[in-house]
Parts: C-alpha cells; sequence; structure tokens
C-alpha cells in the first residue's frame, strides 16, 4: 500500500495518453508494466469527474480493492468501465455506479502502546482455535465485505470531500489465482468483472500457504514483499498484513502468525474503540503514518476477538499537507470495510448460502 501521495504526480503523467478512449491495444511498453500500479491509477483516473479535472489520487490499495486486468483501455469502456468520461465510482448516465452519501466521520479512539502485545497475544490465540478448510481442485476462496471510500471531488474547479455509500463487494479466487471473479457496484460492470491472470496473486491460497509460520521468518518475508512501497518499511509491512486479512481466506495457522508478526513491527498500538463499515463496534490494532497522518486500523469484536474489518483515518494533518491534502480534516475515515463472509465455494458467483 502507497500512501506518499507526492509519488502519484509522477506515475500519472506516465499514463496521461492511455485515457482517452481509443480503440487500440495498450502499447507493449504498457504490458511490461506491474498490473496492480496501472489498475490503480486506471482507478485513481476514473475518478475524473465531467469537468474534466481529476480527482486526488488516493492511496494505492491491494490489487483486491483495486482489481486488475490486463486489456485494452477500449475494452473497459466497451465493458462499462468507462464510459464517456465517467466512472463507475461517480454516478454514470445510466445511473449506475457507487453513489456518493454523507461525509463518513469518525470520533479518534485513544491509542495507546500499553498492553498491546497482550492484546495480539490473545487475537492469536483465538484465531488458532478456528481452523480453516482450504479449497480443493476447482474450487474458489470467496471474500464478501463492505466497504466505502473517501476522496476528493473537482467540478467547476470546486473541490470537495465525499465518501461512497458503503457497498457489497465479493471476490472469488481460484487456489493458485489464475481465475477469478469481482462484482462490486461502482468498480465492476453490472454482473462482475474477470480478474484471471497468469501472474502469482498475494491472496491466492497457494501463494498464502507457503508462507512461514514462524512470525520472525514471517515478517522478514513481509517486509521483504512491501520493499519500496508506503512512506516507511514499517508501515508497508504493517498494511501488507491488512491486506491479508481483509482480502484473503488464511489458510490455518497463518492468520494467528500474522497477529504474533504485527506484534513486533514498531509503531504498532492499541485503539479503545472502532467501528467497521457495518457499524459494527471493536477495539482496533493500528499504526500511525507519521508522513501523511493516516492511521490504518484492524478492528475485532470486543470478547470474541473475530477480525471485523479494517478502516484508514486522518489521525492528524500530514507533514508536507498542500491545500487539497487540508480539505481531508482530521477525524474523516479514508476507507472503511467489514468482512462479512470468508468462505470456500465450488464455483465463481456461488455464495456459501447458496452452496448445496
Amino acid at each position: 500500500m502507497n500512501t506518499d501521495r507526492s509519488a502519484h504526480p509522477a506515475e500519472w503523467r506516465e499514463t496521461e495518453g492511455l485515457l482517452p478512449p481509443a480503440e487500440r491495444d495498450l502499447p507493449v511498453d504498457r504490458h511490461e508494466f506491474h498490473k496492480e500500479r496501472l489498475m490503480a491509477l486506471i482507478h485513481d483516473e476514473s475518478r475524473t469527474t465531467v469537468s474534466g479535472t481529476p480527482a486526488r489520487p488516493r492511496e494505492q490499495r491491494s490489487w483486491f480493492r483495486r482489481p486488475l486486468v490486463v486489456a485494452p483501455l477500449a475494452a473497459f469502456a466497451l465493458a462499462g468501465v468507462i464510459v464517456g468520461g465517467v466512472a463507475l465510482s461517480g454516478q454514470g448516465e445510466d445511473g449506475s455506479g457507487t453513489a456518493t452519501g454523507p461525509l463518513l466521520t469518525t470520533d479518534i479512539g485513544t491509542a495507546s502502546t500499553a498492553g498491546t502485545g497482550d492484546l495480539l497475544d490473545r487475537i492469536s490465540l483465538a484465531a488458532a482455535s478456528k481452523p480453516v478448510q482450504g479449497p480443493r481442485a476447482g474450487q474458489f476462496t470467496y471474500v464478501e465485505s463492505v466497504t466505502a471510500d473517501t476522496y476528493v471531488r473537482t467540478e467547476d474547479d470546486k473541490s470537495t470531500v465525499v465518501s461512497e455509500e458503503p457497498h457489497r463487494r465479493q471476490v472469488w479466487l481460484s487456489p493458485d489465482g489464475s481465475e477469478g471473479w469481482l462484482i462490486e457496484p461502482g468498480n465492476s460492470p453490472e454482473g462482475g468483472m474477470t480478474l484471471d491472470s497468469s501472474e502469482e496473486m498475494s491472496a491466492a491460497w497457494d501463494v498464502l500457504a507457503k508462507l512461514p509460520k514462524d512470525p520472525d521468518a514471517l515478517l522478514k518475508k513481509l517486509y521483504a514483499d512491501s520493499e519500496g512501497e508506503g512512506n516507511s518499511p514499517d508501515q508497508a509491512a504493517f498494511s501488507r498484513i491488512g491486506e491479508l486479512l481483509s482480502d484473503s481466506v488464511p489458510p490455518s495457522g497463518l492468520e494467528a502468525a500474522l497477529y504474533k508478526a504485527a506484534a513486533k513491527i514498531p509503531g504498532v498500538v492499541q485503539v479503545d474503540k472502532a467501528t467497521d463499515a457495518k457499524g459494527r463496534q471493536g477495539v482496533a490494532v493500528a499504526r500511525m503514518d507519521k508522513v501523511s497522518g493516516e492511521r490504518e486500523e484492524w478492528i475485532f469484536e470486543k470478547n470474541s476477538l473475530d477480525f471485523l474489518g479494517t478502516r484508514t483515518i486522518q489521525a492528524a494533518e500530514g507533514r508536507n499537507a498542500n491545500a487539497e491534502d487540508r480539505l481531508i480534516k482530521t477525524g474523516t475515515v479514508l476507507y472503511t470495510s467489514a468482512v462479512t463472509s470468508r468462505a470456500v465455494v465450488d464455483g465463481i458467483k456461488q455464495t456459501p448460502e447458496r452452496a448445496s
């Protein structure tokens, strides 16, 4: 997860030529561009308003939160992802897309380092007590959540901060990650879009099953995999764990190991109260990005310590905040999610309640 906004403008210029409607495939060099970053940029550009002024790019989230496929931009236009310059993340000409609602704000819970290690130990034990049955060949992992983003929208030279209405998100992924499907209003065409890929996916079961369960070895791997991301190695590793918790079905033993690894990251704190995208209240494990002023929180039910979801809040003004950054006030919820189902199903578009 990259929370360094200063990196976006240069990356934006690399893709300016891709954004107008086109009838040709992506240039060869663009196919070599990292798929996750390309689709994150396309998603951010999709927030362009009718006035033609791009909204402020938010942090690049995991490939699940920023779905990726490699295809000509013309294909996206035909599929309805970008139609006539109006993106699905706003209201399209036909009324489709993720609607905006009231600005998402929150009281900032009190954070403390005291007892954080003990809390993560108890969360780890709770996770270890719930074994997970892995998918067989031909089956799919399924993650359903409620999610919403907050972003700056510019129209007629006036910028305002808006939040999406919390909406349902469904992701299916084959064990090896080669097949997948996303259904998310505003971020996929009606009926969904493919996530099929020939590249290794970090949230695929087979990839997760190979991760070490020893916390020290796991943390070393997480630091290596997130090298160069975010505003610091510690924040990048913390964010990587949050992505795996939100976007995957962790194999038995891995979720517990992730919590033990997180306890070893400097700057991790516990927060006395936090609320997920469904309004469920709990306690949180969090880390503050001192450069951006954003605090990423993992939310757990107070008694069972079950993982509920994540959110990122503007907890302080960033060190290098510009005028647009300062539109986002302290207490704004920048991103929120609530995991409502993690399961194994027999096919794409099948949900646990519909399983035979």
